[in-house]
């Protein structure tokens, strides 16, 4: 690029990342003792001062002096009661989000908020949550805090005067058995409540709600749209949502109607509406959603601190005989596809089977080869696992799958007798051919064409008659064809299992099993998964299947059994699966006596962040000797990033919503695993280009590459294969992509990827050179800078309960060193005709020079100050309740820069220790703000004055609680 050209980077250069978490102590509240652990909040969220408490807890003294509840937990039941004085345009009641993460006491807190409405004469109230099991924390969470005399009982139990109905998602849409009055457990559950309930309702766990509002074409679960009734039904309800994950992204927030952040009084009219303003956006819009909610006091994040915990990304290396396998598998799932496309050719297949057979396809094909890359850790995890044992810690190994439905087949298949470890690879394969391969039986067809097969003597009637019989129907046969084609067909059938017969020899056995059989069998490894029996080697060589169910132990109990040997140093080696990960606790507690510390390794990475939040919580929880060591382990194979990546995507937006700050997850070294973002579809773009054109000159990319993957064999190996250059080509499902590269020999997948994640890192460079890339938020005043707060302009902003404000600060930063990059954009080669002592003069007596750059600023080309290499710049930074002047922020930043403009997110400390978080307002764009921030700013003061002579008539409606 020459240099007249190159465009600036003061972005970049000038704005850099401070710390991640500040250590959390309630500001506004100060009843309660101190939280037993160390507690922290992403620094983002704590530059957010939360609004004062006039709310006044009837909690007795006893419960508070004691501890308890905790001064954290005492804060969020503060205000979320607070939160519940006040309702919204359409009349609902506000409700209240927990954010905490594992080990604040979550379930205690919501206690707190069920026992303070207890005593004030709410003796109602609904919870939700995941697992039935978890009735039992929730009784023992009241009991801690002295409300041992408020009853729990089952929604299959409910009493009249019960005081609380416990109830999991699924039975909320499920329907009574028993035939009675009232036929769903919905309306069973409004007949209770009555129909001016005005008690809590507690959707635990609530990010199993999500979904409600549909992607793509799917559609809204039947639990999410029943959550949304049940609010809609009951409108004075106290609603508290309460998950760590809840808004782990934007869209999954649709259930969360009470926030009352969409809808009447908004600046959004409906959900679809904040949806598209904030993913428009970019991670900066998101982080502000999160500020401002606890800016409103409808929403706190709290988790416990990180300090300790350490993270590691282990690379597993793949053995020869791996890669043959796998280079193996490649071949046949190439034929399989092949011979799936023939047959449904022969059986001339509607459009519709075909699409159906080809979901079927994919989705064995994606399970198949995740099984894969898992199998090629288990070695390496089984080394790992026994070294940390022997240097003193315990080790707790999480899953996602069990593999335990393809184990039943085979033991149905082999008459209730195993003779070696199931193969779950292999079932995934074997089932697909067996139940979606299109070549129907011979008996089904003509039982399909209503033809007796027993009511003829010779083979040619029936073949005639069959063939008759499609003539004179041809709509109900359109998909059946001659006998010559369905026996070929079947052949190509016969042939696939054939096939897979002689690989399956080659494919590893099920993961679970076989890492409980190399780790020291059942009675060294304590299982915690939702299977109901196991495969084990016995002393003399054989192997058997065996119930997992013990003597004195029903299964039903048994990972509770499990988890206290685990926890009382009986066995050192846990394996969580996913049903095991949600309400179980398994860190080092000072209270029992295995306190080695836990080294947690990731060996299965679960498909979303909920879930790997769910798992890593299960072992760095409140009252701990020591944090645990988190290790994840990833294969060398490159189609396994594509996992990798949808938990960084996933975790990189719950740092945003969840916790206010995109970079509180980054600790955890995922994100350079996250593909799934506009870099990496702008990247999949010109790597499907060039695929697509293997057969003409290649298209070269924007970007200076030498080009070795397009001239090497990787390109050479996709124009031969057009099965699986074919199946790749999508120009914008990352995930697709990342998937079928699975299907491609490893020395082929590896050298795709890198191309790839070449041309993404070109993509990524070349953003930031052009200052659009996203960066989340960015921090002024740190090290050589010094900020100055030059002036502040306030605002009144409307909202349902309080009015509340915004700030436009003008703020002026100047840096005491002159970077390299700074001198070189003044005085490139060539052009310098000073000394270089007069140009250290020039910068210690001015600050900055002065340079002819041709016109080639940004900036200057649209008429603002050019600020290339300045060590003093000015900056425009809005703050405070930023969403609800959103639309006006968007009308000013489309009509001056542009719809797709970035809204970047400043956080900056004032030389007179001020923290200020903002988003940053183009100096083009201040005036017209400011003219319709005034306007509105006027209106709002009206309507103040209007909100207090109303509550001067009306002084019932403040709480009576309320501390005047």
């Amino acid at each position: 690029m020459k240099e007249e050209e190159e465009p600036e980077e003061e972005e970049e250069e000038e704005l850099g990342h401070a710390e991640t978490y500040a250590e959390y102590m309630p500001i506004k509240l100060k009843i309660g003792e101190r939280h037993p652990d160390p507690v922290v909040e992403t620094s983002s969220l704590s530059s957010v001062t939360p609004p004062n408490v006039w709310y006044r807890l009837s909690i007795p003294e006893e419960t508070i002096d004691r501890g308890w509840l905790s001064a954290l937990q005492l804060e969020a039941i503060t205000y979320a009661c607070q939160q519940h004085e006040t309702f919204l345009p359409n009349a609902d009641r506000a409700a209240y989000l927990i954010g905490d993460g594992a080990g604040v006491g979550k379930g205690r807190t919501i206690a707190g908020i069920i026992y303070e409405n207890y005593l004030l004469g709410r003796k109602r109230s609904l919870w939700f949550s995941v697992s039935n099991d978890l009735k039992y924390d929730a009784e023992r969470d009241l009991r801690d805090i002295g409300a041992k005399n408020i009853q729990v009982h089952s929604l299959n139990k409910v009493l009249k005067n019960a005081s609380v109905i416990f109830a999991t998602y699924s039975s909320l849409i499920g329907e009574s058995q028993s035939g009675g009055k009232y036929k769903t457990r919905f309306k069973q559950l409004l007949h209770w409540c009555g129909d001016d309930f005005d008690g809590v309702i507690v959707f635990d766990e609530c990010h199993k709600a999500k979904n409600v509002c549909p992607i793509g074409s799917s559609k809204p679960t039947k639990t999410g749209l029943a959550v949304l009734e049940l609010q809609n039904k009951l409108p004075k309800a106290r609603v508290v949502y309460a998950s760590a994950t809840g808004a782990s992204e934007p869209r999954n927030m649709a259930y969360m109607n009470r926030l009352g952040i969409w809808g009447d009084g908004t600046p959004f009219k409906e959900f679809t509406n904040f949806i598209q303003a904030v993913e428009r956006r970019g991670v900066g819009a998101m982080e502000i959603v999160a500020m401002d909610m606890k800016l409103r006091g409808m929403y706190i994040a709290r988790q416990l601190s990180f300090q300790g915990v350490t993270f590691k990304i282990e690379e597993v290396p793949l053995t020869q005989d791996y890669i043959k396998m796998y280079n193996k598998s490649v071949r046949l799932w190439v034929s399989a596809r092949e011979k799936f496309q023939q047959a449904a050719n022969l059986m001339d297949a509607e459009q519709r089977m075909k699409k159906s057979m080809w979901g079927q396809f994919w989705s064995a094909h994606q399970r198949f080869f995740k099984y894969l890359c898992i199998a090629s850790k288990v070695r390496r995890v089984v080394q790992l696992a026994r070294e940390e044992v022997k240097n003193g810690k315990c080790v707790v190994i999480g899953l996602q799958s069990t593999g335990e439905a393809r184990t039943l087949e085979a033991l149905e298949e082999g008459g209730g007798e195993l003779n070696d470890f199931v193969s779950t690879a292999k079932g995934v394969l074997q089932s697909l051919v067996e139940k979606h391969f299109p070549a129907p039986d011979r008996q089904k067809l003509f039982s399909l064409l209503g033809i007796d097969l027993s009511a003829k003597k010779t083979p040619s009637p029936v073949e005639t008659a069959a063939e008759q019989k499609a003539k004179s129907e041809p709509e109900e046969s359109s998909c059946v064809t001659s006998h010559d084609a369905v026996e070929d067909a079947q052949q190509m059938k016969r042939e696939l299992l054939e096939k897979l017969e002689k690989l399956a020899e080659d494919l590893p056995p099920n993961t679970l099993d076989e890492l409980i059989d190399e780790l020291g069998g059942p009675e060294n490894v304590a299982e915690m998964t939702g299977r109901k029996g196991r495969v084990v080697s016995n002393d003399d060589g054989s192997i058997s299947y065996e119930s997992r169910s013990e003597l004195d132990v029903p299964v039903e109990i048994l990972n509770l059994t499990e988890k206290q040997r685990f926890m009382d140093g009986e066995k050192n080696i846990a394996i969580i699966s996913e049903a095991a990960s949600s309400g179980i606790s398994l860190q080092a507690d000072r209270r029992v006596k295995n306190q080695r510390r836990r080294v947690h390794m990731t060996l299965e990475l679960p498909w979303s962040a909920d879930r790997a939040i769910q798992q890593f919580g299960r072992t760095h929880r409140s009252n701990q000797v020591t944090a645990p060591e988190y290790v994840f382990l990833i294969s060398e194979l490159a189609g396994e990033q594509r996992f990798a990546s949808i938990v960084a995507k996933r975790l990189e937006s719950l740092g945003a919503l969840t916790h206010g700050d995109r970079r509180a997850t980054e600790t955890r070294d995922l994100s350079r695993f996250n593909f799934d973002n506009k870099y990496g579809r702008n990247a999949l773009e010109i790597v499907m280009k060039s695929i697509v054109n293997l057969d003409s000159p290649l298209v070269s990319p924007p970007y200076d590459f030498e080009g070795d993957f397009f001239k090497g064999k990787i390109f050479l190996f996709l124009k031969c294969n057009n099965q699986i250059r074919n199946g790749l080509i999508d120009y914008n499902n990352i995930g697709k992509f990342l998937n079928r590269i699975l299907g491609m020999e490893v020395q082929q997948q590896n050298a795709l990827f890198q191309y790839f994640s070449d041309t993404l890192n070109a993509v990524v460079q070349n953003a930031k050179k052009n200052g659009r890339y996203d960066m989340g938020i960015l921090d002024l005043g740190s090290g050589d800078e010094k900020v100055k707060k030059v002036d502040v302009k306030k605002f009144l902003t409307p909202g349902y309960s309080t009015s509340g404000h915004v700030e436009l600060y003008t703020v002026y930063t100047h840096s005491t060193k002159l970077t390299a990059k700074q001198c070189l954009y003044y005085f490139p080669a060539g052009l310098i005709s000073k000394s270089f002592l007069e140009v250290v003069l020039a910068v210690l007596m001015f600050g900055f020079l002065v340079a002819d750059r041709r016109g080639n600023c940004k900036k200057a080309s649209v008429g603002l100050q050019c600020e290339i290499g300045l060590r003093c710049r000015t900056y425009y930074v809005l703050c405070g309740s930023v969403l609800s002047v959103w639309t006006k922020v968007e009308g000013v930043l489309a009509s001056v820069s542009g719809s797709n403009v970035k809204m970047q997110i400043v956080r900056l400390r004032t030389e007179d220790g001020q923290r200020i978080v903002g988003l940053i307002i183009p100096a083009n764009c201040v005036a017209p703000l400011t003219n319709i921030l005034s306007s509105s700013d006027q209106s709002q003061q009206l309507a103040v004055q209007q909100q207090q002579m109303w509550q001067q008539l009306h002084p019932q409606s403040i709480s009576h609680t309320a501390n005047t």
